[in-house]
Order: structure tokens, then sequence, then C-alpha cells
């Protein structure tokens, strides 16, 4: 099975962004660090980024693109998911660079080039504040 847990956006000024979505929508800040504010409402979690580099951003829209950027599913199998994006006419975009598989998101494009990642359950907890008994 398969969840949205997350959406991502860039801005210019992350602590700016994040506080207008805390102070309007009461979201809760569940993790912080250079390039990430994550908040969250106990089910899905907004990241908050600011690229350093255009390698971070990962993608033509380099680190100076600010807008949507992708979404994130939680799955309870990375491998079967994988296949089946790609039966579908999704291909593999990257990993967060660095990272193991198993320690990051493995980013995709859908058939029409739109970003999203797929996450394991015990990672999206820890890594977002969503209780894994909500996936």
């Amino acid at each position: 099975m398969a969840k949205l847990r997350h959406i991502g956006v860039t801005v210019p000024d992350m602590e700016a962004a994040a506080q207008f979505y805390e102070k309007t929508f009461e979201m809760n800040r569940v993790f912080e660090s250079p390039i990430v504010i994550m908040l969250s409402d106990g089910i899905v979690s907004l990241a908050i980024l600011k690229f350093k580099t255009d390698e971070q951003a990962g993608d033509e829209r380099g680190k100076d693109f600010h807008g949507l950027h992708h979404m994130g599913f939680v799955v309870d199998d990375l491998d079967k998911y994988q296949q089946t994006i790609e039966e579908n006419g999704g291909r593999y975009h990257m990993l967060v660079p660095g990272a193991p598989r198993d320690a990051t998101e493995v980013k995709f494009r859908d058939p029409n080039g739109v970003v999203f990642d797929i996450v394991s359950q015990k990672y999206a907890a820890k890594a977002w504040g969503v209780p894994e008994s909500a996936m």
C-alpha cells in the first residue's frame, strides 16, 4: 500500500515560509537541516526546501527554482513499487547525492515528467515525525 505523505516546496527564505505555515495552519516543526524545515499536521508533511547547489536540487530546475518541487509517497515495499512505477511508464530519477538507498528518498518521474519519491514506512516515521501507526 502507498500513501501520500509529503509535499516539497522550494522557497527563497525557509524560516519565513515555515513561520507562515506554522502560524496560518498550526503545523508543527518536526525536523530541520540546512536545506529543509519539515512541518507536519500529524498525517501529511510539508517540506520547506532551500537547496544550496544545483546538484542538491536534483534536476534541470536548479537551486534557484521556487515552487512545488515534488511529492512523496510512503510504500510498504520499495523494490515492488519501483517495479510497478516502471511498468506503468514512470522512470528512475535519482537518489539524494551521497545517501544510501534505504536511508533516503528514491526519486522518480511520472510519464509527464513530474518528480515524486518513495520511502519506507520506517524512514518516513523517523524523518517526518509521522507515527508509523498512521501509515
